[in-house]
């Protein structure tokens, strides 16, 4: 009686099988009209995100908050962060920027108008959402990168910006005799 009942339950499980093949389905951009489009392409729901994307208003994304740019980096400023963001200023930014942030890059030399130096004084003192904005959306001969680059990765290259900057500020002193000894040697 068992094994008419599992042979009664595999025939009809293996009768499934050949519906399943046969199903019909929309093409893309098919005519259908059922669908409220009238096309098998339809819309997502309003208000929709993608799972493990921000909302296209959030200040990590934008960096703006409340009408103001963004003060500070709104990410914990870590080793990982800033080494990620020196890549990605070697890739997208040094040929304009130059490799210390003074505006010196390769296509300068070559003729193309000189961005303002991170070391000048008003961009040491603008804030983080400031290199943020113009990356997202251009400044002058700068074209916009937001298509390019991914916000997580444009505050990896603010923290490294930051990091230029602060190595033209920071006190000797203040380092041990190993790191000034690297530092001389370079």
């Amino acid at each position: 009686m068992k094994e008419r009942l599992i042979v009664a339950a595999a025939a009809l499980l293996l009768a499934g099988c050949g519906n399943m093949k046969k199903q019909s389905y929309f093409r893309p951009e098919v005519p259908a009209p059922l669908l409220p489009r009238g096309t098998s392409a339809q819309l997502p729901p309003p208000h929709t995100v993608a799972r493990g994307l921000r909302l296209p208003d959030d200040p990590f994304v934008t960096g703006v908050k409340d009408g103001k740019l963004l003060e500070r980096i709104p990410v914990a400023v870590t080793a990982a962060l800033v080494a990620r963001g020196r890549d990605r200023y070697e890739i997208y930014c040094v040929v304009c920027h130059g490799p210390g942030g003074d505006g010196d890059g390769v296509i300068v030399r070559r003729g193309f108008p000189a961005p303002p130096s991170y070391h000048l004084q008003r961009l040491v003192e603008a804030p983080a959402g400031h290199f943020f904005q113009v990356m997202t959306t251009g400044f002058g001969a700068m074209y916009p990168y937001a298509d390019r680059v991914a916000p997580a990765d444009r505050w990896a290259i603010v923290a490294y910006i930051r990091a230029l900057q602060l190595s033209r500020r920071a006190d000797a002193r203040l380092l041990t005799a190993a790191e000034r000894g690297r530092m001389e040697a370079r």
